[in-house]
């Protein structure tokens, strides 16, 4: 574990360009007792998730006894993304205070609690804010859940291995996530896409809470982590410096900032893409051969998606073996640009659909090296608070975006020149990942002192 504070300098900031040296192996990786319960955790967590996100989005989108608009679209996105950003610095200040194997076990049987609450909402026909607000509640929960698996990493894995396992486990739980949606859509085939159907199948991501708050309990206290506190006196005053200490720690490592601004502009985009492409689903496409419309075709594009991201998980440690991290996120970004205007310009259903693989693909791969950063190059007793901002990050940019989109866009999301503007966000992700490491090299320079001259010594 690291012994030096997120700004000084450390082995692992000094080599965090660098192409990664250590290899361990999967096969390797899953004989670690640790990693193996703690993926299967992660495993069965995210596959809920997906379940209750496909189950909710279908109920408020795709139910044929509602209607719905762009806002309203942009509304249910929002109640699934804010709790992330919003519950973040609480969550992360609490998880470097509190035993991160009782946060696993007891926020995943919260979250059970509270989806059987909005199943129910969804059974009835509830709307609004009856049924936002314990939505809100899940994901507001989910939070601790999915901050205590990415912090608790390093406890189980060596550090010298951590891109390796973070790339096999943050990939494979993506995937998990985007089977649960599939699985979810399937269901609502079989016991029907009205309120009834929604709710049995928002009843059914249970599951995967329940699972994970078993297999989570069999980790010994203590053995995730935190190792040690974070020096507040109380657990409040670490809440109140939580979302401060994070920011601190993340502009004092201009890599791990690098890496931020990279996702963030990716998320900015994926945003709009995201709130088009729905609306296209819903209203412009029709089929084409075996491409569908509807939530049939929304189906397809979450199995290309997820295909991309298991596609990420094989090719992100080869990159940065051969390129080093920065070079890795620079080309994910190139290549994302290229696919967007190619949606913009096209504007097809076969379009949208290889766009799916290909953004699930480099955008996994701008989110595994940041994980990568955050996890190697930021101390334990900050890595909560650091992930939290990681959160901000990641979801408030997709949530204003998404909302943006709503407004600019007409009905029927056809909306080219939204298309172009986020293609144009990834070439600024470009230009500000390479300014944050334009400031470390900088750094790294002033912090080598040249030898003087005799007479000045």
């Amino acid at each position: 574990m690291p012994t030096s504070g997120p700004g000084s300098p450390s082995p692992a900031h000094a080599v965090a360009g660098a192409p990664a040296t250590a290899r361990l192996g999967l096969t390797r990786l899953l004989r670690t007792r640790g990693f193996r319960r703690l993926l299967v955790v992660r495993f069965a967590t995210q596959w809920g998730d997906g379940m209750f996100q496909a189950a909710l989005g279908g109920a408020v989108l795709f139910n044929p006894e509602r209607q719905a608009d762009p806002l309203a679209v942009a509304a249910g996105l929002a109640v699934l993304l804010l709790p992330y950003s919003l519950i973040g610095p609480f969550a992360g200040a609490l998880i470097d205070r509190w035993d991160r194997r009782r946060v696993l076990v007891g926020a995943n049987l919260v979250r059970a609690a509270l989806v059987v609450v909005v199943a129910a909402v969804v059974l009835y026909g509830g709307a609004g804010a009856a049924l936002y607000l314990p939505a809100l509640a899940v994901a507001g929960v989910n939070r601790f859940v999915l901050a205590a698996l990415s912090v608790a990493l390093p406890h189980v894995v060596p550090r010298e291995h951590l891109v390796e396992a973070n790339t096999f486990a943050v990939t494979a739980g993506a995937a998990m996530a985007a089977v649960g949606g599939a699985t979810s859509i399937g269901l609502r085939e079989l016991v029907g896409t009205g309120d009834a159907g929604s709710g049995a199948v928002t009843l059914m991501a249970i599951a995967g809470s329940l699972l994970a708050a078993v297999l989570a309990a069999g980790f010994r206290r203590g053995t995730l982590g935190p190792d040690r506190s974070d020096g507040h006196r109380s657990t409040v005053s670490s809440v109140l410096h939580g979302f401060a200490d994070g920011a601190r720690a993340t502009i004092a490592t201009p890599s791990v900032a690098a890496s931020f601004l990279a996702l963030g502009t990716h998320r900015l985009a994926f945003g709009v893409s995201t709130l088009l492409s729905l609306l296209l689903f819903r209203y412009a496409f029709t089929d084409a051969g075996p491409l569908r419309a509807g939530m049939a075709g929304l189906g397809e594009a979450i199995v290309l998606a997820a295909a991309g991201l298991a596609t990420a998980a094989l090719l992100t440690p080869w990159m940065v073996h051969r390129w080093g991290r920065p070079r890795t996120v620079r080309v994910s970004l190139v290549v994302a640009t290229v696919a967007q205007l190619a949606v913009a310009t096209l504007l097809s259903l076969p379009a949208v659909m290889v766009a799916a693989f290909v953004l699930g693909l480099t955008g996994q791969i701008v989110k595994l090296c940041a994980d990568a950063a955050v996890q190697g190059e930021i101390g334990d007793e900050v890595l909560g608070r650091v992930f939290a901002l990681y959160d901000i990050v990641f979801n408030v940019g997709y949530v204003l975006a998404v909302a943006a989109a709503a407004l600019l866009s007409p009905t029927d999301g056809t909306a080219p020149w939204l298309l172009a503007c986020a293609a144009l966000l990834y070439v600024l992700g470009f230009l500000g990942h390479d300014l944050q490491l334009r400031r470390a090299r900088g750094l790294g320079a002033m912090s080598v002192k040249p030898p003087g001259r005799i007479g000045d010594r």
